[in-house]
């Protein structure tokens, strides 16, 4: 792989993401899947906002990206894919496929366990769903996140072009099954197969505790039903359903300063209300 530099790995996954971004959202302006119950100005300002934060924290006190890990850890023979001869193709596809597996089981780990969890439920509180929840994630989650994959990344010697190709697939599966979109079934059916569709990941959205546990990839949809996390759709139907957590249902927990907050927040409301806060969750 030519050597690109973060400021190119940067603009590439940068193009990515706005193309993306702009064929998701005009497909949910022409064919949504919800009424959206929340101002999409709100909400918008508020996801996007995040995104933006999170971005300018990984380049302030992040040195290392895993691009640039791997392309270290090539040069030194690190991880397991460095220890044998294998075609450049199948190395990619391997680590590939082994990143979106510790992306998964960090997925299920943050429902798991309560300290955790009390970062991603904000993920998790946005009371629509839409292309921008795919970018709402605080930026301790993406701190953590991070560090798990340059772990990965440097356990597995991952190829420098899988990391890339992997950092664009999940920000591009992150807003597509995040999208308020929708499409036959028969062809929600048949990607379900291969990818995860929005369908899939809404149930993992629902305020039903059995449906927040259950569909949890982001990319590949075979962990779930490899795992047993796997719910095909949710009890209430998609129309029927409600999106979001029962604690935060107010407009104000909205806003970016009450989202970048809400790990703090700590009531007798919020005691009775989240089953995970005594740490009596499961995954």
């Amino acid at each position: 792989m030519p050597e690109l530099g973060e400021t190119g790995e940067a603009a590439i996954r940068l193009g990515f993401f706005f193309g993306i971004f702009v064929l998701v959202a005009l497909w949910e302006l022409a064919r949504p899947r919800r009424r959206l119950a929340q101002p999409r100005w709100l909400r918008w300002y508020a996801n996007l906002g995040l995104a933006a934060l999170n971005t300018a924290l990984v380049w302030l006190l992040v040195p290392l990206v895993p691009v640039a890990l791997a392309v270290i850890a090539e040069s030194r023979g690190w991880g397991l894919l460095n220890l044998v001869e294998l075609p450049f193709w199948l190395e990619v596809a391997l680590a590939v496929v082994v990143l979106d597996l510790a992306i998964y089981l960090q997925h299920v780990v943050f429902h798991a366990v309560p300290a955790l969890w009390r970062l991603h439920r904000m993920h998790h509180a946005d009371l629509d769903f839409d292309v921008t929840t795919g970018a709402r994630f605080h930026p301790v989650e993406i701190l953590v996140s991070l560090a798990i994959k340059l772990a990965t990344v440097a356990l597995i010697g991952a190829p420098a072009a899988a990391v890339l190709v992997f950092e664009i697939l999940l920000n591009a599966t992150s807003m597509f099954n995040h999208g308020n979109l929708r499409m036959p079934a028969w062809l929600d059916r048949m990607l379900r197969w291969i990818v995860v569709t929005p369908d899939m990941h809404r149930v993992h959205h629902s305020d039903i505790p059995a449906e927040t546990d259950s569909n949890f990839g982001f990319n590949l949809p075979w962990w779930d039903r490899l795992f047993g996390t796997y719910r095909a759709q949710p009890y209430l139907g998609h129309e029927g359903m409600t999106i979001g957590l029962d604690r935060f249902r107010r407009r104000e927990d909205l806003h970016l300063h009450r989202m970048l907050l809400q790990p703090l927040r700590k009531d007798e409301e919020d005691a009775t209300t989240d089953r995970r806060q005594d740490g009596d969750g499961s995954a």
